[in-house]
């Protein structure tokens, strides 16, 4: 067997910070000292090291000499300890409206997984009586989950909400969390909110492009008049800089790219990794 060492090019202080919650978690729990297979140390770099390579668990287990069971319950500890540092919706909004933001941005996005025992076929002639898998998206024709968030102007994640079925759409899913209402009323306080067509009649405060045909064929509905064309110019280039939030969680921590635990846990591994984000960029936001 041939043995090498390795860097994580996450900062030192971002495991010190984990190791610190998973401390004062186990004294939370009143674990004896030298009970536990991993030091704090230990387990917040096999945390890491799952959330920025996607690396196996299996070479988790391995490399730190605990059990497979083992390495995924460390793993989970990790992310449900990160997970509940994440911020509130509330106090999102609060703190954006005193700094003075003129406008946030809403979207969602598909986090997909390999967890699903399903496989991706055609849609065209299913029969009436055929069913969809409930983690199956047909937009984005992959299993995942809807995660719904909230970016700044310059597209910086700032909140993000649990998981969702895939087969559920964006408008769906901001009403079942229940973030219309403090949206709106944020809204009301000066803080608008973009968001694309899949939002339309989603609230007052929450504005969205016009609706229409391009053209003039009588089966594409009214066309859009210059100015609503205008409108929705200018409305794209601002909201489409909120694609970056998610592509930098995405990008920054690859497990999010195609997540190997059960879908149920999705909403508990963005928000872990939105802390680290946040963290990373703490002097700027």
């Amino acid at each position: 067997m041939t043995t090498y060492r390795a860097t994580l090019d996450v900062d030192r202080p971002i495991g010190q910070y984990l190791a610190q919650l998973l401390a004062d978690e186990r004294a939370r729990r009143g674990t004896r000292t030298g009970r536990r297979a991993l030091t704090v140390w230990g387990h917040a770099v096999l945390v890491l090291r799952w959330l920025r390579d996607a690396t196996r668990v299996k070479n988790l287990a391995t490399d730190n000499h605990i059990g497979l069971a083992t390495a995924y319950r460390y793993l989970h500890e990790g992310l449900t300890a990160l997970a509940d540092q994440a911020p509130e919706l509330p106090d999102v909004l609060a703190q954006r409206l005193a700094a003075g933001d003129t406008h946030l941005i809403l979207d969602g996005t598909l986090v997909r997984t390999t967890r699903v025992a399903g496989t991706v076929g055609k849609t065209r002639g299913r029969t009436a009586g055929s069913r969809v898998h409930r983690w199956y998206s047909g937009k984005h024709r992959a299993f995942g989950a809807n995660i719904q968030f909230l970016a700044t102007a310059d597209g910086f994640p700032l909140w993000c909400s649990e998981q969702l079925p895939g087969t559920v759409n964006d408008l769906t899913a901001a009403r079942t969390h229940g973030i219309i209402g403090p949206l709106c009323a944020a809204a009301a306080h000066g803080l608008t909110i973009l968001a694309d067509k899949a939002y339309h009649a989603a609230g007052i405060g929450i504005r969205t492009p016009f609706k229409g045909a391009p053209g003039n064929h009588p089966l594409h509905g009214r066309p859009l008049h210059i100015d609503q064309h205008s409108h929705n110019t200018l409305h794209n280039g601002l909201r489409a800089r909120g694609e970056r939030a998610a592509a930098l969680l995405k990008t920054r921590w690859r497990a999010l790219q195609r997540v190997t635990l059960s879908p149920s846990h999705i909403g508990t591994i963005i928000k872990a990794a939105l802390v680290l984000t946040q963290l990373e960029h703490q002097d700027r936001y």
